[in-house]
């Protein structure tokens, strides 16, 4: 399957590379279509791998993921092109994190509102997951990082569009009981405020390999 990644940081580059170990063709999308992070990434990733702009990967991909900061998705997808996103499932990771000088953290937008929301009204006809938002990238391709049962969380207004998303899930290592849906792109606003305390965990913990286990009674 044909994959374009828009973000070519650390989630869009391991989500990449864990494609390209299960058999996928990738495109990883910059504001530039020569990034030197997306270029240097393809030229190390093999033959299935390619480096483009937003726009590119976008065309490329038969399913879009959508893996960069929330606070310029907007612009991110804006330049990859609603005519390209038309139909296709996309995978929203993003979180709106807002970060202040005095290295505070909020979100923007949060509470009434989320990133997976915005996405989803902007582009009517792409059909938005959110998943993968909640843990680190490194937990996100290879869950036995983190011992016993743990859980990652979808949620998306397209039944089909999540049941595709959980399909790919499962081949990244994932449990399907463990992969939790959470209802409509609404439910992407409590997915999105995790994020602030996962960051006070991080600093408790002093690493990322950590994630959500959840205990429920019967």
């Amino acid at each position: 399957m044909r994959f374009g990644i828009l973000g070519t940081g650390t989630v869009g580059q391991t989500l990449g590379s864990k494609l390209l170990t299960l058999g996928h063709e990738v495109t990883l999308g910059s504001r530039s279509a020569n990034s030197q992070a997306g270029t240097a990434w393809a030229q190390a990733s093999g033959p299935r791998a390619r480096a483009g702009s937003f726009a590119e990967a976008a065309e490329f991909g038969e399913l879009v993921v959508n893996a960069t900061p929330g606070t310029v998705a907007p612009a991110a997808l804006a330049a990859a092109g609603a005519e390209r996103l038309n139909g296709k499932v996309l995978l929203d990771v993003s979180n709106p994190l807002v970060f202040a000088p005095d290295g505070s953290v909020t979100l923007d937008p949060v509470n009434t509102d989320s990133i997976g929301e915005l996405i989803q009204r902007t582009y009517p006809r792409a059909r938005v997951v959110k998943a993968l938002n909640t843990l680190a990238a490194p937990v996100m391709v290879t869950p036995a990082r983190v011992p016993g049962r743990h859980q990652l969380f979808v949620a998306g207004d397209d039944q089909p569009a999540k049941q595709q998303v959980t399909e790919l899930l499962v081949s990244f290592g994932w449990p399907a009981e463990d992969i939790l849906d959470l209802g409509g792109i609404q439910s992407a606003r409590g997915m999105e405020m995790l994020m602030p305390f996962w960051l006070n965990l991080m600093r408790h913990y002093g690493h990322t390999d950590f994630n959500y286990g959840l205990q429920v009674a019967g």
